[in-house]
C-alpha cells in the first residue's frame, strides 16, 4: 500500500478547504455572471421577500386607511384584502421547507399580522392607526 493519497478522495486536513474556497469562488463567479446577464446590481437583485412585500402592501391597502396620490383616503375593500393574504397562504404552502429561518419568521409574521387586521376591518373594529417612530402624543 501506499502513503500518497488515492485521486478523488478528500483529505481531511487541507483538501476540504481547498475545495470549499473553490467552491466559494464558482458561486460568486456565477452570481456575478447571473447580475451581469440582467444588467443589474446586488440590491436589483428580486428575492422572496421582495415578493412577500409587494404582496402584502396590496393586501393592506385593501384592509383600507391608505391615501391615494390626490391624498383622498382609499376605503377598505376586504375582498382585495382577502384575495392577496390568499396569496400569501399560497406562497407559504409552496415554500415550505425551502424558506431561511429569516424568510419563514418574516412571512408568517406577515400573514399573522394581515389577518388579524384583516379581522378588525371585517368586524367593524378597525384599531386606531400606529404613530410613525419617533412620535410623541
Amino acid at each position: 500500500m501506499s502513503d500518497e493519497p488515492s485521486k478523488g478522495k478528500l483529505h481531511i486536513d487541507t483538501d476540504w478547504k481547498e475545495e470549499a474556497a473553490r467552491e466559494k469562488e464558482r458561486l460568486a463567479a456565477q452570481e456575478k455572471l447571473e447580475r451581469e446577464k440582467v444588467g443589474a446590481h446586488p440590491q436589483e437583485v428580486a428575492g422572496l421577500l421582495d415578493l412577500v412585500n409587494l404582496i402584502a402592501m396590496q393586501a393592506a391597502i385593501g384592509l383600507g386607511g391608505a391615501k391615494s396620490p390626490d391624498g383622498t383616503t382609499i376605503p377598505a375593500n376586504p375582498e382585495v384584502a382577502r384575495y392577496h393574504i390568499d396569496l400569501l397562504e399560497v406562497l407559504e404552502k409552496k415554500t415550505e421547507g425551502n424558506l431561511t429561518e429569516e424568510e419563514q419568521r418574516i412571512l408568517s409574521s406577515v400573514l399573522y399580522e394581515l389577518r388579524m387586521q384583516f379581522v378588525h376591518v371585517t368586524s367593524g373594529k378597525v384599531p386606531p392607526p400606529e404613530k410613525p417612530p419617533g412620535e410623541t402624543s
